[in-house]
């Protein structure tokens, strides 16, 4: 028999308990940065899909290293440059004394992923250094249950396919009571949109509206439909991911979570995973929640997450609003 689950109060990832966060941009630049900080330090794993990557730190993210515990989770525009804004949201840690004890030391563990927004129109020219440690520093001073969608943060800069990218959020309550929030900076070089059409591709995990609701268009979508990918804008894509939840995970639990998750960028974005994008999926533990069934609780959560990625993917593009020539969905960009 299946089991009823409900979206979480505010629909985002903040519905977990434990995590906030917080977003910068330089609208000039035409770029941005989000941080999400966990109140206390979570287990977290990565899956990494992409073509494309930039990361930071991931490595130690694998089951069999060391360290546990992350402090902040950075996602970012500004291709390479942008790997700058962890730097500054480890210095803010560092400043409040919060990271991994080594001795006297305390080194804060910030893991992060960029993607590409440099040819978006926005003024680049930033003389000696780039302006991302600055950006991370602020976006995670900003950090807090409510925070902006769409044009924000590490979305400010994105563009999906021909549309308007952007920054989606959104949320689940498992029937156990479980919470499991998504955030998205959707920057893919594949589309989110059905072939002529308007309807999302996330369209049957839609809840209460969220991104439109549309139907489906009627028939069959053309089965010789190719994607045509333009010379333009090849290896200027990625879309960054976090997955948190409120249950108690093993770092290997999370990176399986993690692995599900991942099927939701290909229930929302056609097609994915390609040599041009960096396409990473972080998972973030904050373990207020025990688990009742290891193995039955983990195929649940690892679920919902796939179904929440799908949301906050189409909810990202759908609360983008028109920047330089990058039309939004909701100005007719669809």
């Amino acid at each position: 028999m299946s089991k009823r689950n409900t979206v979480g109060a505010g629909n985002r990832i903040t519905d977990v308990p434990g995590i906030q966060v917080g977003n910068a941009e330089d609208f000039d630049l035409r770029s941005g940065v989000t941080v999400l900080l966990p109140d206390q330090p979570a287990v977290a794993a990565v899956d990494v899909r992409g073509g494309g990557t930039g990361t930071r730190e991931t490595a130690l993210l694998d089951p069999s290293a060391t360290v546990e515990r992350v402090d902040a989770v950075v996602l970012s525009g500004g291709s390479a440059f942008g790997l700058d804004a962890a730097s500054g949201v480890t210095n803010w840690l560092a400043e409040r004394g919060r990271g991994y004890r080594i001795g006297e030391m305390t080194v804060p563990i910030v893991p992060a992923a960029i993607l590409f927004d440099l040819r978006n129109g926005g003024n680049k020219d930033w003389g000696e250094t780039a302006p991302y440690y600055r950006l991370g520093k602020d976006a995670v001073d900003a950090a807090g249950v409510e925070f902006s969608m769409g044009n924000a943060g590490a979305g400010l800069g994105a563009t999906a396919g021909p549309l308007k990218g952007g920054l989606g959020s959104a949320s689940i309550v498992a029937s156990s009571g479980v919470t499991v929030g998504a955030l998205a900076a959707v920057n893919p070089v594949g589309s989110v949109l059905m072939p002529e059409s308007s309807c999302f591709w996330a369209w049957p995990f839609e809840r209460n509206g969220e991104y439109g609701a549309h139907l489906p268009p009627p028939g069959d979508f053309p089965r010789d439909w190719e994607f045509d990918f333009s010379s333009e804008t090849a290896g200027q894509n990625t879309t960054l991911v976090a997955v948190a939840t409120d249950a108690t995970l093993t770092k290997a639990q999370a990176q399986r979570v993690a692995i599900m998750a991942q099927d939701g960028l290909a229930r929302a974005i056609r097609p994915v995973h390609t040599p041009l994008d960096g396409d990473v999926v972080f998972v973030l533990s904050t373990a207020k929640r025990s688990l009742k069934d290891p193995v039955e609780d983990i195929a649940t959560i690892g679920m919902l997450a796939a179904d929440t990625v799908a949301r906050a993917i189409a909810r990202g593009v759908y609360e983008a609003e028109s920047l330089g020539q990058a039309l939004s969905y909701r100005a007719g960009g669809s």
